[in-house]
């Protein structure tokens, strides 16, 4: 059985994956482009279960609710980088500027959540709500993974 941890884990691999390579681009190309949808879908994706079936259980106890606080604060900074980048032509020298920003913050909080919180949430959840979690979690995170490929097809 999948604990949360290891679901949440596989997400933060693609995630620094994808950061790192998009670091390597430059200008307006074709590899720029298709790697910055891919981060912004895993991030949304990931970010939006793991608000749903990590934080928001964790939030339910006094002990998770300071964890829970600066997490979401956290995804709440990448959002508006992506927004930022998103907003910025990709052919700008200022772009990846913003994206090693984005990627200094995307690895920062992953490594936060892995070496601290995940240890923190081991002690507040029971081993049953670990299992259950991870297959909502990984349930939603497919949903909106082709979610996001559809509407992105469509436009």
């Amino acid at each position: 059985m999948t604990t949360i941890f290891e679901a949440l884990r596989e997400s933060h691999e693609i995630q620094r994956d994808l950061a790192e390579k998009l670091l390597q681009t430059s200008g307006d190309t074709a590899e720029r482009r298709e790697l910055f949808k891919q981060l912004k879908n895993e991030l949304f994706a990931h970010e939006t279960a793991e608000d749903r079936y990590f934080y928001i259980p964790l939030m339910m106890t006094d002990s998770g609710l300071n964890i829970t606080r600066h997490a979401l604060a956290e995804h709440h900074e990448m959002d508006e980088m992506i927004e930022e980048l998103t907003a910025t032509e990709f052919s700008n020298p200022g772009w990846i500027a913003i994206a090693k920003r984005l990627s200094e913050k995307v690895h920062h909080h992953l490594k936060e959540e892995e070496h601290g919180f995940f240890q923190q949430a081991g002690k507040i959840l029971g081993e049953e709500q670990k299992t259950a979690l991870a297959v909502q979690y990984k349930n939603e995170y497919q949903r909106y993974k082709d979610m996001k490929k559809d509407m992105l097809v469509q436009s």
